[in-house]
This record gives structure tokens, sequence and C-alpha cells, in this order.
């Protein structure tokens, strides 16, 4: 075959396959990088989605450098609001609560939050709403707690 072998042109074409599945697996499919997608959750599910540049407005709007993490209004309570980085609760009026969206038992994003439960459903885990401590399935670890407070009408990281 022209000075090459079967065996070295089978290499080649595994080699060009592999370097585009690996490339393949640097990019996005979700749209723009800017996009952040929000779920907000009371007794039945409903789904919000909300933009960066909206979170920005927002964080102008506050007059604040801090992080807008979402607005107040958009927490249900005894729900929560899941964000591409966090749950948001409200386990009683005027309470805001946040944690890392990472369910501690194998890493899946939480799925719900309704009744003051946060709910993953790749293994059924839950947690508390007001701690993040587990309250069933096979999670034993508590969520990541972030410290947030409410200003200007939006929850931010404080």
């Amino acid at each position: 075959m022209n000075g090459v072998d079967r065996r070295a042109m089978l290499h080649m074409a595994a080699g060009v396959t592999g370097a585009g599945a690996l490339l393949a697996g640097c990019g996005s499919d979700s749209g723009t990088e800017s996009e952040t997608t929000a779920s907000t959750t009371t007794g039945a599910t409903a789904t919000t989605t909300a933009t960066a540049s909206a979170a920005a407005t927002a964080s102008a709007a506050a007059g604040s450098d801090s992080e807008v993490i979402t607005a107040a209004a958009d927490v249900p309570v005894k729900g929560g609001v899941i964000t591409t980085d966090y749950v948001v609760t409200q386990p009683e009026a005027g309470t805001y609560k946040a944690f890392s969206n990472i369910c501690t038992h194998q890493g899946c994003v939480v799925s719900s939050v309704a009744d003051n439960t946060i709910t993953c459903k790749c293994h059924n885990s839950t947690f508390s709403s007001s701690t993040g401590e587990p309250t069933g399935g096979p999670a034993t670890k508590a969520l990541a707690e972030i410290s947030v407070e409410e200003s200007g009408g939006n929850i931010v990281k404080a």
C-alpha cells in the first residue's frame, strides 16, 4: 500500500478518531457559556430559566459587588431554587439558606426542593432544606453550606 502497511493505517485512523472524541469532550452542547438554568420547585414542579446577563442586571440593580444567586421572590417558602452551582431554600418565611447543589452520595446534581426537603433523584437521597444534613437515602454527609443573605430583593453570597 504505497509504503504504509495496513497496521499503520489502522493506528493512524484510531489516533484521528481518538483526537476528535477528545476535542469533542471539551465543547459545550448547552448553548452559550453564559446560560444558567435554574429550577424552582414547590409542591408541584415548575422550571424557570435565567441567564447570566439577567443575574448581572439584578446585581447592578442591587447596587453591590456581591454575587447574585437568584431573586428572593423566586424562592418559595418551604421550597427552593436549583441553579447551576447552588440550591437556595427558604425553610421559613424570610430565612434563606444555600448549599452546593451536588449530592454528597455520588455527585449528581440535586433535582428538587419541596416540603423543606432537597431531593437527589439519582439514588433518592434527601437533605434538610434548613441544614443540608441528610435525612434519607444513601447520602451520609451534608451538602456544603454557602453563606447567603437577602439584599435588594436578591439572594447574594455573603
